[in-house]
């Protein structure tokens, strides 16, 4: 029987680590059915000569839970080979939630995740109540990538609690109601459930989302479902505590929590100014754990996390009155104004000595120009503003201004809020108990561009720096999460398995510099970041980008845990 697709003369690099080999793939069925010599030739081809064929890139920290019902490509991690999402984290989902509530959940996602309500109310069409239904409509609309998701306890708490989710504790009757969504959401399909307990995530007018309301014991409480209701990850934004000893504190509470409840359990590890130590400590815990027979994983970013800002979208400036009025006009106008000497030397001058409020997560946040870094290169080294500043000898806002002028408006800057030095990236992806995973694709569409992590790591560590080989670093992005999610039959290339690629150059692939948009529903602005040197990628046996080009079809499906089917 002939197959449905060849990958023609790549070169395999099949997730698990071990020495790349020369081979044809041949795909039937959307499984790959052949690996080697294929002398027939396929109802269709891809050219893979000189590229490198590897699975499907896995990100399991991502937000595209709404995105998804307007956006079917999977725009921007499907630009970057990512074939598999995982949604609903940080305890963000957008179900349970009946269409009469739903202001609840958008009240919880449109700042501590960025996703703009009008985007929200224009893009999202109510087709589901529980948690059950929503996985059913997700199962049914077109997706051009593989999605998964958790229940989140911000969704489950308004669901049951109404207002009072972001006002007080639950009772013993609401307690026992969000065991049910939660058995009934497992049962469906459900990766596990998700809560935040960082500061980090509050709403619009400055309140916490509803989940930092819930006492420690329930939390305890809604874990042990997982225990008793089969597969199930807990995945938690954690207790954000500058104190050392309150985090030690958290901390022991977490690990007890993994080991009783003997389910997984994972959470980004990220480490701000204001807490020194905590990559240290969140890995010391993370082995504790495990020493003491619980399971715990650390989601790792591949660089630092960092706001990104630029005229044609944020600002630190922003709320400041001067600028507050300057940046209500249109872009066109600023540009021209920011050639007025007396204009720039009132915007320079606002800034001396501002109080920039409080910045909540990647926020716009007062100005390091010491470590705002300037993204005019996709993959660096980057120069600070400081550093530019000081070869032409003047203020760091003129050397932002001009920059951004030199580039008609379309710079953007970078500013690292946690994990500032690069190169501890490095150490925390090759912990044997992390997992690459921070990309947040869907939410703080304005703020972020991490949807790039696999072209960034490999572009950037592997080529560019030669830290890694390709074959630890296609490990990284497929198998290794493949495995933590229990994704069983993607993360490799090796006959029998879903047939998600990644074909790629090896001497081209990296992220291209982002751009604004005003591409979402109601044209709210996003950042958008491609790349470069991906030849196809390939979801599900059909090919879904060629050159960077939508082929047309949308072979994506829902994975529903626990079900061979779908995993």
């Amino acid at each position: 029987m002939a197959n449905d697709l060849v990958i023609r003369g790549g070169t395999v690099i099949d997730g698990s680590g071990r020495s790349r080999f020369r081979a044809d793939v041949g795909i039937r069925q959307g499984r790959i059915s052949q690996i080697g010599r294929i002398r027939e030739r396929g109802a269709a081809e891809v050219d893979a000569e000189g590229h490198f064929v590897a699975p499907g890139f896995i990100d399991g920290h991502t937000h595209l839970d709404a995105q998804v019902g307007w956006d079917p490509l999977g725009t921007c991690p499907s630009l970057h080979g990512v074939t598999t999402v995982v949604t609903g984290n940080c305890g963000f989902s957008v179900a349970p939630c009946r269409e009469s509530e739903k202001e609840w959940v958008f009240r919880s996602l449109e700042r501590a995740e960025d996703i703009p309500r009008a985007a929200l109310m224009a893009g999202v069409d109510w087709k589901w109540e529980t948690f059950p239904d929503y996985l059913d409509w997700l199962d049914r609309i077109p997706k051009g990538i593989n999605y998964s998701s958790y229940i989140g306890h911000s969704a489950l708490r308004t669901y049951v609690m109404g207002e009072r989710a972001f006002e007080e504790a639950a009772s013993d009757d609401h307690l026992e109601a969000m065991v049910r969504e939660l058995r009934a959401a497992l049962s469906a399909g459900a990766m596990g459930f998700t809560t935040s307990r960082s500061r980090a995530h509050a709403t619009a007018d400055d309140r916490p989302v509803a989940s930092r309301l819930a006492e420690w014991s329930e939390v305890e409480h809604l874990v042990g479902v997982l225990d008793h209701a089969g597969p199930g990850v807990f995945e938690l934004a954690n207790e954000t505590h500058t104190d050392p000893g309150e985090r030690r504190e958290f901390y022991g509470r977490l690990r007890d929590l993994a080991v009783a409840s003997g389910r997984p359990v994972t959470f980004l590890i990220g480490e701000a100014p204001d807490m020194p130590g905590t990559i240290r400590d969140s890995l010391a815990l993370i082995d504790e754990t495990w020493a003491l027979g619980g399971r715990m994983y650390g989601e790792v970013h591949v660089r630092q996390f960092s706001s990104v800002v630029g005229f044609k979208s944020n600002l630190p400036f922003d709320k400041l009155p001067v600028w507050r009025d300057f940046r209500s006009q249109p872009i066109e106008t600023q540009r021209v104004q920011l050639a007025d000497l007396a204009v720039r030397a009132r915007l320079v001058e606002a800034t001396r000595d501002a109080d920039y409020g409080v910045a909540r997560g990647p926020e716009a946040r007062a100005p390091r120009y010491d470590q705002l870094l300037v993204l005019d290169t996709p993959l660096g080294p980057h120069r600070t503003v400081a550093d530019v500043a000081a070869e032409r000898r003047c203020d760091p806002l003129e050397a932002m201004i001009d920059l951004s002028l030199e580039a008609d408006l379309d710079l953007f800057f970078m500013q690292p809020i946690a994990n500032i030095d690069l190169e501890s990236a490095l150490g925390l992806m090759r912990h044997p108990r992390t997992v690459v995973a921070a990309s947040d694709s869907g939410a703080h569409v304005s703020q972020l561009i991490d949807s790039s992590i696999p072209t960034f790591l490999l572009g950037y560590w592997v080529r560019q720096r030669e830290e890694l080989d390709w074959e630890e670093a296609i490990r990284l992005l497929t198998f290794n999460p493949a495995l933590f999610w229990g994704f069983r039959s993607r993360g490799l290339v090796t006959e029998g398995f879903a047939a998600d690629l990644a074909i790629f150059d090896p001497e081209q692939i990296g992220p291209t510099l982002p751009t604004a948009a005003h591409d979402l529903p109601g044209q709210a602005l996003r950042l958008k970041q491609g790349a470069t040197g991906i030849r196809a990628t390939v979801v599900n046996g059909q090919v879904l980008l060629h050159d960077g080009a939508h082929s047309g079809s949308y072979p994506g499906q829902l994975l529903r845990s626990g079900m061979t089917s779908g995993t």
